[in-house]
């Protein structure tokens, strides 16, 4: 518009070409129509056109950017600026979003593959990386298609870390593993912008051939391991029935010792307690014998005393065998000795 209120010489080309194509189109439907009264609608038409068009342009400039996600915005080709989350403004078609990343933590699933191990077994071997991305930039002009570098990366360091193990020692050193194959990737990962957090080793699985030799290999230490318990059992077995074998001799050696001890006691008790009967029966025959008429007198039992009481007293027990071997059935003749003897 100029500054009196009229259209300039290209807006009023427009409005005579949208004018005479209302023209044409009105006439067509009703032959009453003239080119005055489609004036008023044309400038009507034309103003709400470059209401939509207008609407149009803003919404294509409008860049909104999502929680947890970033991108990266150039113009002419050239970086310019990175995008937070929030509503943006671009100036298209001289800025394009170049980059769109998630700052969230990402899951990679590594496929499959054939490694072979120290002592050249075949073992197919999967893993899991969990990854973030701390510097848009660096993963967007650092490195070309970042989640396939880090796929890449992490098959080849897997091969590598797979390759250090015997068959035997990749089963339990599932930790060594993941902790190598972290510091590995992080070391290059670090220049692409990116973290890994954590990488777990999924599956490790032998072929075939190897799974039927491990399954022989099982069932022979299994048996192997039978064998020794059942072997160790029998000769804690052994052992005990020895050791409770001399712990009964041993008891039943003391229980001999000490009923022959107690044995030889009572018989030295027994004896004693005779021999102090005897001399007592003695002492009381010769006191007896001392003091018969014409004898020493009381309490002075002289030797002829002491020895007729022991020749009385052994009269005396002589006759009480007698008796004994007179009672028996075998007993036919008795000898008793006389004075002189």
């Amino acid at each position: 518009m100029t500054g009196k209120g009229r259209p300039s010489q290209p807006q009023r080309r427009l409005l005579a070409a949208a004018a005479a194509l209302v023209y044409v189109i009105a006439s067509q439907i009703s032959p009453s129509w003239t080119a005055e009264a489609a004036w008023p609608m044309t400038r009507r038409g034309v103003a709400i056109g470059s209401c939509v068009f207008s609407a149009c342009a803003a919404g294509a400039c409008l860049q909104i950017v999502t929680a947890g996600n970033e991108c990266l915005v150039e113009r002419f080709g050239k970086y310019d600026r990175k995008l937070l989350p929030g509503w943006h403004f671009l100036f298209r078609p001289f800025e394009a979003v170049s980059f769109h990343a998630t700052t969230r933590e990402q899951v990679l699933d590594v496929a499959p593959q054939q490694c072979y191990t120290l002592d050249n077994a075949p073992i197919k071997a999967d893993a899991v990386v969990y990854m973030r991305i701390v510097s848009t930039e660096a993963a967007r002009y650092n490195v070309q298609a970042v989640h396939n570098a880090i796929l890449n990366l992490c098959l080849t360091q897997l091969r590598e870390e797979v390759g250090k193990l015997t068959l035997d020692e990749s089963f339990s050193s599932r930790e060594r593993i993941n902790t190598a194959l972290l510091r590995s990737l992080n070391s290059v990962c670090h220049q692409w912008g990116v973290e890994i957090t954590r990488i777990e080793l999924q599956n490790l699985e032998p072929s075939q051939v190897i799974l039927a030799a491990m399954e022989l290999q099982m069932a022979a230490e299994r048996r192997k391991r039978a064998a020794i318990l059942q072997s160790e059992g029998e000769r804690t077995t052994m052992v005990n029935e020895a050791e409770g074998g001399a712990s009964a001799a041993l008891m039943a050696a003391e229980a001999d010792r000490k009923s022959i001890v107690l044995a030889a006691e009572g018989e030295a008790e027994r004896q004693r307690v005779e021999a102090k009967g005897i001399k007592d029966a003695v002492e009381t025959v010769a006191s007896a014998i001392a003091q018969r008429p014409g004898g020493p007198g009381e309490g002075a039992a002289d030797k002829e005393s002491i020895e007729a009481a022991v020749q009385f007293l052994s009269v005396i027990r002589y006759m009480e065998m007698n008796s004994k071997f007179a009672s028996s059935d075998g007993t036919k003749v008795l000898m008793l000795p006389s004075k002189d003897r």
